[in-house]
């Protein structure tokens, strides 16, 4: 099938990071059930981490790259932003468990690496209205800004 507007193919490539997405907000729900019978430590900020950063923003991530891209992106990069973006949420949440702030510096480094593809990936003039094209890319730097943030963070509570 072909969207008639840009002419490029249309179908499967926002596929994935819907379902993906979609098994982390599930998860994050998951965790926000039993955070407090079990008193989880962590678990209000597991369960948000996983909802808003790894499946919500996944979820519109893919969705508006595939709208917007004026080519669409190449099989290797979607995997690589896959695998980078879900991986690195993991370790993300894996060493903030475990109180490893290498293990997160690992994990904010993989997001990096997604974030830097997604932003390439609809870079120039993109299709689709100028705000959205935007807004995207907005959105995109200020979850790229607030890694580093996060990677304090998990270092002073480590301490």
């Amino acid at each position: 099938m072909t969207d008639l507007r840009s002419g490029r193919a249309a179908g499967s490539h926002p596929d994935l990071f819907r379902v993906l997405g979609a098994a982390w907000v599930v998860f994050g729900g998951l965790v926000a059930a039993i955070t407090g019978p079990l008193r989880l430590e962590h678990g209000s900020w597991v369960a948000a981490f996983s909802v808003l950063v790894a499946g919500v923003a996944q979820i519109a991530f893919g969705a508006a790259q595939s709208a917007l891209a004026s080519q669409r992106p190449s099989r290797r990069t979607v995997v690589v932003e896959h695998v980078a973006w879900n991986a690195g949420g993991a370790a993300v949440i894996g060493g903030t468990v475990a109180r490893m702030p290498f293990i997160v510096d690992v994990g904010g480094l993989l997001l990096v690496v997604a974030l830097a593809l997604m932003i390439r990936t609809v870079s120039g003039q993109g299709v689709g209205p100028t705000w959205a094209l935007w807004t995207y890319r907005t959105l995109l730097v200020v979850i790229l800004v607030s890694i580093p943030i996060g990677l304090t963070l998990a270092h002073l509570r480590a301490a």
